[in-house]
Formats: C-alpha cells, sequence, structure tokens
C-alpha cells in the first residue's frame, strides 16, 4: 500500500511511523509512507498557506491551492484516484472495521487539516471520505493520520507475524480483549489463573473467549449489541447481567 500524507508538520508524523511494526513493515516493502508538506506549494515568499475566513470568524483558515497542489504532486500521472481522506471532528468515527476496509486500498491520501478548518471548494474536490478519532478536537490531524495509519496497517497482510497476531485484540470481533499475563506465575501474591498453566488449548480458548466477553460487558456494555455471539455466550451475557 503507497500512503501519501499531506500535513504541515511532517517531521511530526516521520517521528511516529518509521519506527516499532509500522516502520519495520515499510522497510519490508510492504507499505510506503511518504509525507508531503503542504507549504512547498505554497504560491507567496513567505510560504502562506492561511488566510482570513470570509464572512469573518475566529482563526485562520488554509487556503485551496496549496493543498490542491500538494494533492496534485502525489497524484500526477496517475490512471486511478486514490482514496483521499480528510482527518476532521466532523467525519465519521474511526473504528477497527474501517481499518479493515481501508486495508484493502492500495492507495491512501491523507490530508491532514490545522487552524480553523480548510477550504471547503477542495475539499469538495478531492476527499472522498472525513473521519473523526472521536468526538474531541486537536490542533491539527497529525495524531489522527498517525492513528488511521498504524490501525490500517496492521491490517495489512505480512504486517504482522500473523493473523493471530491481531484477531484476539480488543475491538477486531466485536469484542474487547481478554486478560494478559505474563511471568511471573506469583507476583504481589497474586496468581495467573491455573487455566493458562495446564497445556489444555482448548480449555485455554474458551477461557479467553469466556473473558473477553465479560470484559467487554463490564468496560463496553453497548458493543454486546453488534458482538456474534453463540446461544451458550448469549446465556452468558444475560447471566452477567442478573448479577450486575
Amino acid at each position: 500500500m503507497k500512503i501519501d500524507i499531506l500535513t504541515l508538520f511532517p517531521e511530526m508524523l516521520e517521528a511516529a511511523l518509521k519506527t516499532s511494526i509500522i516502520g519495520r513493515a515499510e522497510s519490508n516493502g510492504l507499505i510506503s509512507i511518504n509525507c508531503v508538506q503542504i507549504r512547498d506549494f505554497a504560491f507567496n515568499k513567505h510560504r502562506q498557506v492561511d488566510d482570513y475566513p470570509y464572512g469573518g470568524g475566529q482563526g485562520m483558515v488554509m487556503q485551496a491551492e496549496p493543498i490542491f497542489k500538494a494533492y496534485e504532486s502525489v497524484t500526477e500521472g496517475l490512471s486511478y484516484k486514490p482514496k483521499t481522506i480528510y482527518l476532521s471532528p466532523q467525519g465519521k468515527t474511526f473504528r477497527q472495521s474501517t481499518a479493515k476496509r481501508l486495508a484493502k486500498e492500495k492507495h491512501l491520501v491523507l490530508l491532514c487539516g490545522h487552524y480553523e478548518g480548510v477550504d471547503q471548494r477542495v475539499l469538495n474536490e478531492i476527499v472522498d471520505m472525513e473521519i473523526s478519532i472521536g468526538d474531541f478536537v486537536l490542533t491539527g490531524g497529525e495524531i489522527a493520520a498517525m492513528a488511521v495509519v498504524d490501525a490500517t496497517a496492521r491490517m495489512i497482510p505480512g504486517v504482522l507475524s500473523s493473523e493471530m497476531s491481531f484477531s484476539d485484540e480488543s475491538h477486531f470481533d466485536g469484542l474487547l480483549e481478554y486478560p494478559q499475563f505474563t511471568r511471573p506465575a506469583v507476583w504481589h501474591d497474586i496468581k495467573v489463573p491455573e487455566v493458562l498453566q495446564n497445556g489444555n488449548h482448548k480449555l485455554i480458548e474458551e477461557w479467553k473467549r469466556e473473558k473477553a466477553i465479560e470484559n467487554t460487558f463490564k468496560k463496553r456494555r453497548g458493543m454486546l449489541r453488534n458482538a456474534k455471539l453463540t446461544q451458550k455466550e448469549k446465556k452468558f451475557v444475560e447471566e452477567l447481567k442478573k448479577k450486575n
């Protein structure tokens, strides 16, 4: 997958996305991440890319032309239109299911806004979808872009060691993850559950599934409405409701 990020702060993104699993995935040729400095396409000597909003209001608005030129720099000559995303608090909430869908794209372009927003005309012309990572406002779209790239890249085959690396994680199948333990077997007089130490894989998998459901019930109960549960698991949820 090719990922182009249009931003005023490429160094901020590169510091996070060139390390750990995502950095290794790029080194191995599984993804390509290119951060484009929007200021390079400013049409004034001060490299200014914002101006006062028409109609008045607080703050400044990013101009359409520098963004459009930056976009053209990564799309010129392509025989297709890459999936273009604007990171915005007005967008649809980003979820694990969104990451799965985006992981099937061959080319993403992410636009990071700043100041009080972006000239609507360029959004209308180049953007396919708006994404929000939550109901709050950030200074710019860079942090949101990092989250989207990281979550999406993990879903690309080969980025993680195997499908099992992410299929047990929180949100992958509509549930939160089960509790995790490591050595020592006893810490502060608290023992690791015996079932995890007995080597019976069938019992271990049953325990993990039950604890994932229980964890979801305690922390994010609303998720259970959309989780794929067996009849036995649905009865287990009803039992939890009676106890709580």
